[in-house]
Formats: C-alpha cells, sequence, structure tokens
C-alpha cells in the first residue's frame, strides 16, 4: 500500500473531514460519493483510497495521541501523516503536508507505548469503561476484533440461485469467492470488489449480508403460508432473506418509520423476485394497532447502539455517547413492549440487535419477560466478533396466552 497521487490525498482529506465535521454524513455513504465522484480513478487507486480513509477513521483517537492534539478542520493533512508513518505506508511529500513536523510524531511511536486502554484501542474514554462494565476482561478481545476489516459476505437468493451456482456465475467474472461452513446461504469474497456492478448482482442472485445477520431469518423459524411481521425493516436485508426462506409463499409486512427506507426495500424485493412482501409506513399508532393478535411470526430488529458492526461502521463511535445509548436502552423496551402485542397466541418473535452490550440485549428480554409471563423465552444467542463476523443478539421468545 503506497500514497503516491496528490489527488488521492486529497480525496482522503476531504472524505475525512466530511465525516468528522458535517452533520449527519456518514463514513460509507461519503466514500461512496467520493469514488463515484472519480469515475477515472482505478481499481488500485480506489482500494488505497478507502483502506487509507476507514483506517483513520478507526484508529483516530490513537492518531491524535501521536499527533499531541485533537483533530480539527484544519489539521487533517496531519492527521493522514501521522497514519501514514504509524502504519509504514509509503507516501509522497506532497505541498499539502509541507509545515507539519513529524519528530514529535516519530518520537511518540519510537517509545511503541500509549498511555491508556481507550487510545490503544481507539475509542472514546466513556467507551471503554462501559465495555468493561458489560463484558468484563473479555472487552479487549472483541474490542481488537471490531478494529478489523470486515469481510464481504453474501447471501445467495435462494429464490433464484444456490451458493454453488453463484460460486461459479461470479467466478466468471472474476470475483473469487467462497462458501463458510455452517451458514447455509453465505458466500465470502476472498477480496473486497464492487460487487453490485456484477451481473450477478443485477439478476438478483445475492444481497451483501454479514453471515451474523443470516442468522436470524433461521432463527425465527418461518414456514410457507405464514403471515409474518418486519417491524423495524429499514432497507429489508433481513426482510429479503425472510421471503427467500419462506418460498415466497404466505404474507410478509415490512414496517418502518422512514418511507424512503421501505421505497428502497420494494426496489430490491423487485430484483430479488420476492413477491410476498407488502410495505407499509409506520405513520401512527394504529398501523401497529391493526395487526394486533394477528401475526404467525415478528422480527424485531430493534435500533441500537450499533456496537457489534463497528468493523464496517466504525465512524458510529464517533458519533454516540452514553446518553444515547441510555436513550436507545428505553425505546428498545418500549418498541419490545408495543410491538409484541401483534403476536397471535402461539406465535414466535424474535428480539434482535446488532449491539454487544447485554444491557441492550439479554436484559432487555428479562425486563420484558418480567412484565409479561404470557410470553416466555425458547431460546437465545450471542454472536461475537471475534467469532469473525458482526456482534448479534437474537432472542425467540413465544406468546402464551
Amino acid at each position: 500500500m503506497e500514497l503516491i497521487h496528490r489527488n488521492l490525498a486529497i480525496g482522503i482529506h476531504d472524505a475525512l473531514q466530511e465525516t468528522f465535521f458535517e452533520k449527519n454524513k456518514y463514513a460509507d455513504k461519503v466514500i461512496e460519493r467520493l469514488l463515484k465522484a472519480h469515475r477515472k480513478w482505478g481499481s488500485q487507486d480506489r482500494a488505497v483510497v478507502s483502506e487509507i480513509f476507514y483506517n483513520i477513521i478507526r484508529w483516530k483517537k490513537r492518531l491524535e495521541y501521536y499527533m499531541g492534539e485533537g483533530v480539527k478542520p484544519n489539521n487533517i493533512y496531519k492527521l493522514i501523516i501521522a497514519y501514514l508513518l504509524w502504519s509504514k505506508t509509503n507516501y509522497k511529500k506532497f505541498e499539502e503536508f509541507d509545515g507539519i513536523k513529524i519528530a514529535d510524531i516519530l518520537t511518540k511511536l519510537k517509545k511503541n507505548t500509549v498511555p491508556t486502554k481507550a487510545i490503544e484501542h481507539s475509542i472514546p474514554e466513556w467507551l471503554a469503561e462501559t465495555l468493561e462494565k458489560e463484558l468484563g476482561a473479555n472487552w479487549e478481545k472483541e474490542m481488537k476484533a471490531l478494529n478489523e476489516q470486515a469481510p464481504t459476505v453474501l447471501r445467495a437468493n435462494s429464490l433464484r440461485t444456490t451458493p454453488r451456482e453463484l460460486i461459479a456465475d461470479l467466478s466468471a467474472e472474476s470475483v473469487v469467492a467462497y462458501p463458510i461452513k455452517n451458514y447455509p446461504d453465505a458466500v465470502q469474497l476472498e477480496e473486497k470488489k464492487n460487487v453490485f456492478l456484477t451481473t450477478a448482482f443485477k439478476e438478483g442472485l445475492f444481497e451483501v449480508q454479514d453471515a451474523s445477520s443470516q442468522k436470524i431469518g433461521y432463527f425465527l423459524d418461518v414456514k410457507e403460508g405464514q403471515r409474518v411481521v418486519d417491524a423495524c425493516a429499514g432497507a429489508g436485508g433481513k426482510t429479503l432473506h425472510l421471503a427467500a426462506l419462506m418460498g415466497n409463499k404466505g404474507q410478509i409486512i415490512a414496517l418502518d418509520i422512514f418511507e424512503w427506507k421501505l421505497a428502497e426495500l420494494k426496489r430490491r424485493a423487485k430484483r430479488a423476485g420476492a413477491h410476498n412482501i407488502e410495505t407499509r409506513m409506520i405513520s401512527d399508532n394504529k398501523v401497529i394497532k391493526r395487526l394486533h393478535d394477528k401475526v404467525d411470526r415478528l422480527l424485531i430488529d430493534a435500533p441500537c447502539s450499533g456496537l457489534g458492526v463497528l468493523k464496517r461502521n466504525p465512524d458510529s463511535k464517533w458519533k454516540i455517547d452514553q446518553d444515547f445509548i441510555d436513550r436507545i436502552k428505553k425505546e428498545q423496551q418500549q418498541i419490545i413492549q408495543d410491538y409484541s402485542k401483534m403476536l397471535k397466541v402461539g406465535g414466535k418473535m424474535v428480539y434482535a440487535t446488532c449491539s454487544i452490550l447485554p444491557s441492550e440485549n439479554n436484559k432487555q428480554v428479562e425486563e420484558f419477560i418480567k412484565n409479561n409471563p404470557n410470553y416466555k423465552m425458547i431460546k437465545d444467542e450471542k454472536v461475537m466478533p471475534s467469532e469473525g463476523y458482526d456482534g448479534f443478539y437474537m432472542a425467540l421468545i413465544e406468546r402464551l396466552s
């Protein structure tokens, strides 16, 4: 890896500035726009820009320690230099780097130690405390895993293909992939590639979906012909998996509070050939009330801190705080309380999050069951980032009366 083209350095600088200092700008969308705006960059250039951009976001706190100051809109080139020196990346001395004193950075790098665990793992101090409090001695092992780059995993769309056929189709388009043991629909890429340009994608043969996320569809235990609600459907990654597991038979009602996410879901469903999905926007409580006692299966993929998916969204650790987590926990309890009423007696629901904090996961389910003795937990599972994929939690709950 080397940074030897000035326009790439400027692109990285501008993308970092936007991510860190502009409101509601998320790294994945920022980098997507940057790469779209520079169509002339070759695949090697794109890989360099993406990797350096994401690694700087991931290691921001550690790099600030090497710099001897916090990141500000006017010192982002210094941040880039700190990263290039720390990662031993070969680079050219562009004029943008003029006047940056690197001696102090090098002195700190030579020491090869950092003063706190939060700096070592590059997370806010409050988050280090929260993780240690909730996960105990294992928190560092999980944080180490969360600082690695996420692999690209696809879900073969069983309405149209099988993992084996998908691997062959991708191979014909020079994309090397392999199956993952114990994940029936999952296919992992050998290296990062823009799979959205492939014919296989345009023909709806797969969706990009992490292996851990694919467990949830199976956990819900859906059957053909059932009435299923995905209550926080978003753009529908899990909804589409449910449609495939149901063989397009029965009905899936995808709910969300955002119209634009449901519009994206409709587009994806059309491409995937999933015909049993109906979308409804949650504009008021009546949308939920109309479904009371009418649903066989319910998926509550609850809003959460997202701490299980920091591999792919490293910027979110700089955008949340303890207040946010406390607020989201109240919201989770409200959602599970309100939405669970949609289940028929004998129906089952999954409460899931992409968090690794017990206070957002099993503790929420315990609280719900304590207040609602007519529900019981059948089983739950936590998937930790150290297992190789995203961190997730899922609990299967049955309504008894």
